[in-house]
Order: C-alpha cells, then sequence, then structure tokens
C-alpha cells in the first residue's frame, strides 16, 4: 500500500499494530548515524546497505530481501523489527511525513517550527493512527523536529563518510 497523505495537525494517537505495510517495498533511506548504530549493535553494512542514485546524489539505503522486499531486519514471523531500539530515523518518522511544500492535499496549511515552514501528514493507510489502545500520543512538533534532523544529516551523508566510517568500524574490529 502506498502512503495515503492525511494533513497532520494537531495530535494524534499511535500504536504499532504489526501491519508491516511499512516494512515492505520502500526505499528506507539511512544516514551515516543510522548506519553507525545498526553496525554498532553487531551488523555489518555490508549485510544491509545498499544505494540508490536520486536526483543525481547517491543515497544509502536499507536493503531489502528479494523474495517480499521486506527490509533485511524485518522479523516476517512476529511482524517485528529486529532492530527497533537502533532503528533508522526514517523508520521513527513513520506513518508521518513532513514536506518542505503543500501535496494539494484537501485541509493542508504550513506548519512554522524553529522558523522553518513544513508541511505535516500522517498515512490515513496506517491502522496504527487514532488506535483504540494507543501507546502513544504523537504531537506535530516530534515529527518536525525529526523530519528536519532527518533532513539534516541526509545532507552530510555521503560516499566519503561512508567510506571513513567503514575504516572506523574496521579499526574497532581489529583491537
Amino acid at each position: 500500500m502506498r502512503f495515503k497523505p492525511r494533513p497532520f495537525t494537531k495530535p494524534v494517537p499511535f500504536k504499532c499494530l504489526y501491519c508491516l505495510d511499512c516494512c515492505r517495498g520502500r526505499h528506507v533511506y539511512l544516514t551515516l548515524k543510522d548506519i553507525e548504530k545498526i553496525a554498532g549493535e553487531g551488523h555489518d553494512p555490508q549485510d544491509f546497505v545498499t544505494f540508490s542514485i536520486e536526483g543525481g546524489k547517491l543515497r544509502f539505503v536499507l536493503s531489502v530481501r528479494e523474495w517480499d522486499l521486506g527490509c533485511v531486519f524485518h522479523d516476517p514471523e512476529t511482524g517485528k523489527c529486529r532492530i527497533h531500539p537502533v532503528r533508522p530515523l526514517i523508520c521513527r518518522i513513520y506513518p508521518f511525513m513532513v514536506s518542505r511544500k503543500p501535496l494539494g492535499v484537501e485541509g493542508e496549511k504550513p506548519f512554522e517550527y524553529k522558523g522553518e515552514k513544513l508541511w505535516l501528514y500522517y498515512d490515513e493507510s496506517c491502522p496504527g493512527i487514532n488506535a483504540e489502545e494507543p501507546e502513544t500520543m504523537i504531537s506535530p512538533e516530534e515529527i518536525a523536529e525529526l523530519g528536519i534532523e532527518f533532513e539534516r544529516k541526509l545532507e552530510r551523508t555521503d560516499m566519503g563518510g561512508f567510506a571513513e566510517l567503514i575504516e572506523r568500524l574496521e579499526g574497532d574490529g581489529d583491537e
């Protein structure tokens, strides 16, 4: 299922129901910090990092299984993420979305946050939004903060930084 954007203007209750939709058939962009945190849990970047070129930029993407296009860290039996405590920043944002421009969705309006003009959305197809027994309330401010952090870290993620990270990780393994 694709993201069905709905304007996100006030806090909403949320609970992950392990529907698995967010863990399949999507590009999960990785920042250098994401890669470092996952590798710090004992996972080899060769096993979970792949590349994509978009708009002339190299992007690091979480690998997927060929047989179902599911994330390599998604457990298909339980529906749970095997790296949940160190999951990528973009995974912490979903089922929400932060945009620098409107998408043309009815009811959308800009959200001002720390001097930034953003448009916030949630995926109306996510069954965890407005769950009956929510685990948490998610606020637009929380998502705006994560979105800005992701944008900043993604911009600084490049091949040079990746090479340095791999060298550092390999050096740590020699001790």
